[in-house]
């Protein structure tokens, strides 16, 4: 008998690398405009709570919240859309750990604050072996993680009660949303954050490989 009956995981920085197209795109678009560009260490902090707050960290305070703003963002998402998958790839050992989940009859999901079209265009281009359940990125009518609606929602549509559900995810906002649900949170620590911020933040465990993961369930 598992232990879990789902796992949820977070997209970017767990099972997908998308860090250098995410910062490619942003440094094209402040060179463009005559604003500095970022080391892409600096986008591991940047990421996170989608693409409006990802712009809105990446300009100069002084422009944030005006036309420049908007105009910046329109133009990210304009070149994110065909530039997206240069780099992106899955993570060392996420393909056996979802083969692996699939054989023991495990629902998967995905909940990301990545808008919903990039997020279902990632799972349709690079995680089309396996079912996922449920793919949801960020939605207008759906507040953004940490809060939980969107992993409720998950739980509803899988029939599975959140306490039987382990939550795989990179970030503080993940540990944070996995907790306000009444899921498990494991962090995972091949992703954008550090160790210490995922304990600070909840994580009930932590874990070095995908691999790892089954050992837990």
């Amino acid at each position: 008998m598992n232990k879990f009956s789902a796992v949820v995981f977070d997209l970017d920085g767990t099972l997908l690398d998308t860090l250098e197209d995410l910062g490619d795109a942003v440094n094209r678009v402040l060179a463009d405009r005559g604003f500095p560009a970022h080391p892409m260490d600096a986008y591991r902090y940047f990421v996170g709570d989608g693409s409006a707050v990802l712009i809105e960290r990446a300009l100069p305070e002084s422009v944030r919240g005006s036309d420049v703003y908007r105009d910046c963002l329109a133009a990210f998402m304009a070149d994110y859309d065909q530039s997206w998958k240069v780099k992106s790839r899955l993570y060392d050992g996420i393909s056996e750990m979802l083969d692996s989940l699939t054989a023991l009859g495990i629902d998967m999901a995905i909940l990301s604050n990545k808008s919903h079209g990039f997020t279902v265009n990632c799972v349709q281009d690079l995680l089309s072996k396996w079912r996922f359940k449920a793919v949801f990125g960020l939605r207008e009518d759906v507040p953004r993680k940490p809060d939980p609606a969107g992993a409720l929602e998950i739980s509803r549509l899988l029939g599975v009660d959140p306490d039987h559900m382990l939550y795989l995810g990179d970030t503080a906002i993940d540990m944070q949303t996995a907790v306000s649900a009444g899921m498990f949170p494991v962090g995972a620590l091949w992703g954008f954050r550090t160790r210490e911020e995922l304990q600070e933040n909840g994580a009930r465990a932590l874990i070095m490989n995908p691999e790892e993961l089954l050992s837990l369930i």
